[in-house]
C-alpha cells in the first residue's frame, strides 16, 4: 500500500521521486525495519551496438574502437545533461549524434566486409525508469538459485530476461518532460550505488552447490586444477582503457580498472607488445587479467579520465587476494587455449541491457555458498567482501576473437557438453577479495548512467600464457592433479 510520496528536487535542478512503500502490518511510513525505500528515477537507455557486430574487419577496426567509444562518451554526456534538467531534447540530440557516428562505423566495415546496415537502426534511445528496489530486470539474486554458476554454463540461462524498450525509437515514458536526478545514489557517488543495492549476506539463503575452485564432477570430469600467482597489483596498474573492445583509443572503458599479470597492457596493447612484456605472475604467464576496480566512498574525487571525470569517485581498493585458478570440464578432456584468445565474461551494461550476459557473483568469506548477482554483499565483522569471475569454457577452435568479442566462445551446459563445433578449454575462475568499511560504502566502477549497479561487473582476459605453460595447464587438468 503506497503510504507517501515526495519529489526531491536535486542537485543541478534534477527531479527525484522518492516513494515509500509500508509493509503489510505498518499503517506509518518510517525508517525502521520491515520497510522498504524505492527511488523512482531515470536513467538512459540505448541499443548497445557493439553487442550487434559481427565482422570487423582489421582495416576497419580503429574507426569501430573509435566510434564506440565515442557512443559511450555521448551517452554519457546525455545522461548528465539530464540529471541537469535538459528534458527531452537530451534524447534528440542524442539520436542525432548516435546516427552520425554509427553511419561513419558502418561506412568503414563495408569497405572490406558485408555492410552491416542493421546497427542504422540503433541510434535512438531511450529513458529507463529506475525502481531501486528491484534488480535489473526483475531479476533479484538473493531469492534466486546460482546452482549452475559453479558448473561453467552461463548463469543468466532460463532466468526471466530484462523488459527493454523498444529500439531505434525515441520514447519519453508517456511523453513526460524527464528532468530526474541523481537517481539515489550515496552522497559523494554520483548516480548510485542506492541502499537497496546492497542486502546483509546473512540474510540470503544458501544458493551455490558449491565452493568456488571445485573441481566438475561426474565420470567423465576432468578434475584438477591450474593455479597461476599474479600477485594482487600491488604496483598500482591501472588505466581507463579497453583493449579487447576498444583498441587504440585512450579511455575507451570511461572507468578504471585494475590489471594483473602482463604489465604493459593499454588500449594500445598487441599481440607482440604483450608477448614482449614482463609479467606480475610468477610462473612466466604474461596473461593479461582485469576488472573493475572496486572504490570506498570516501568522498575522494581524482579530476581524470576513469575516475571524476567518469563519475567514479573514492579511493580505489587494493584487493586483499586474488586467485586465478583453471579448471576441468565435466564432460571430459580440455583442449589448450590458443595463445592471444580475448574472452569477456559479465556485462558492463547489464541494468539497461538486460542479463543475457550478466555474469556478476558477489559474496562474503565463509559464506560463498551464497553467491549474489544483482546485490552488493553486507559481510559481518571479520568476513570479506568477494568477487567471483567464472569465464567462458567452449570455444569455437578457429577464432580467437569475434565482432562483439563474445560469439567466438560460449558457456558448457549444465552436463559440461559444448555446443556443436565448440570444444571445451581450461576454464579461468577469478576470485578476488577485499576489505571494506561496515555499511554501504563501497562501490564498483561503470559507466555514468549504468548507476554502479552490481549486475555490471565483468572480467577480461587475453591468454598469452607461453604454449608450454599452457600445455601443462591442460596436461595437469586432465590428469586430475592440482598444479601451480
Amino acid at each position: 500500500m503506497l503510504v507517501g510520496a515526495a519529489a526531491l528536487l536535486l542537485g543541478g535542478g534534477g527531479l527525484a521521486v522518492v516513494a515509500t512503500t509500508a509493509l503489510a502490518g505498518s499503517n506509518t511510513p518510517t525508517a525502521s525495519a520491515g520497510h522498504r525505500h524505492t527511488v523512482m528515477a531515470t536513467t538512459i537507455s540505448c541499443p548497445d551496438v557493439g553487442e550487434r557486430l559481427r565482422q570487423v574487419p582489421h582495416s576497419a577496426q580503429l574507426q569501430v574502437s573509435k566510434g564506440l567509444a565515442t557512443l559511450d562518451r555521448q551517452v554519457h554526456d546525455a545522461y548528465h545533461k539530464m540529471m541537469g534538467g535538459s528534458g527531452t531534447t537530451v534524447l534528440v540530440t542524442l539520436k542525432r549524434q548516435r546516427s552520425h557516428t554509427i553511419t561513419s562505423m558502418v561506412t568503414a566495415i563495408a569497405k572490406d566486409a558485408k555492410r552491416p546496415g542493421y546497427l542504422l537502426k540503433m541510434s535512438g534511445c531511450t529513458t529507463k525508469p529506475v525502481d531501486e528496489g528491484a534488480g535489473a530486470g526483475g531479476f533479484d539474486s538473493t531469492k534466486s538459485t546460482a546452482q549452475g554458476w559453479y558448473q561453467g554454463q552461463n548463469p543468466q540461462q532460463g532466468q526471466q530476461q530484462s523488459q527493454q524498450p523498444p529500439q531505434g525509437q525515441d520514447q519519453q515514458q508517456g511523453g513526460q518532460d524527464q528532468q530526474q536526478g541523481q537517481n539515489g545514489g550515496q552522497q559523494g557517488q554520483p548516480g548510485g550505488p542506492s541502499p537497496d543495492d546492497f542486502v546483509d549476506i546473512s540474510t540470503v539463503q544458501p544458493n551455490a552447490d558449491a565452493p568456488p575452485f571445485a573441481a566438475p564432477k561426474g565420470g567423465n570430469a576432468t578434475t584438477g586444477t591450474f593455479t597461476t600467482e599474479c600477485g594482487r597489483n600491488e604496483e598500482g596498474h591501472f588505466n581507463s582503457d579497453n583493449v579487447i573492445v576498444t583498441p587504440g583509443v585512450s579511455n575507451g572503458a570511461h572507468h578504471t580498472h585494475d590489471y594483473v599479470g602482463n604489465k604493459s597492457t593499454d588500449g594500445n596493447s598487441t599481440d607482440d607488445s604483450l608477448a614482449a612484456s614482463d609479467t606480475t605472475c610468477n610462473n612466466g604467464d604474461q596473461s593479461t587479467y582485469y576488472w573493475p576496480v572496486l572504490r570506498k566512498l570516501d568522498g575522494n574525487a581524482e579530476q581524470k579520465p576513469g575516475a571524476a571525470q567518469d563519475a567514479n569517485v573514492g579511493s580505489v581498493l587494493t584487493p586483499a587476494t586474488v586467485t586465478l585458478t583453471y579448471r576441468g570440464s565435466q564432460s571430459g578432456q580440455v583442449t589448450a587455449m590458443p595463445r592471444f584468445l580475448r574472452i569477456i565474461t559479465g556485462d558492463a551494461k547489464a541494468f539497461t541491457n538486460g542479463t543475457k550476459n550478466a555474469n556478476a557473483s558477489w559474496s562474503c568469506t565463509g559464506f560463498e555458498d551464497r553467491q549474489l548477482k544483482d546485490k552488493y554483499p553486507l559481510c559481518p565483522n571479520g568476513s570479506q567482501v568477494v568477487r567471483t569471475f567464472a569465464f567462458q569454457n567452449c570455444w569455437d577452435g578457429r577464432s580467437i576473437d569475434s565482432g562483439n568479442h563474445r560469439d567466438h566462445v560460449t558457456f558448457s551446459d549444465q552436463n559440461g557438453n559444448c555446443p556443436n563445433n565448440f570444444r571445451a578449454i581450461p576454464q579461468l575462475v577469478e576470485r578476488i577479495t577485499y576489505d571494506v568499511p561496515q555499511g554501504t560504502s563501497f562501490a564498483v566502477d561503470s559507466f555514468p548512467e549504468q548507476l554502479h549497479k552490481p549486475v555490471t561487473d565483468h572480467g577480461d582476459f587475453i591468454n598469452v600464457m607461453p604454449d608450454d605453460l599452457m600445455s601443462k595447464a591442460v596436461d595437469c587438468i586432465n590428469r586430475g592433479q592440482q598444479c601451480t
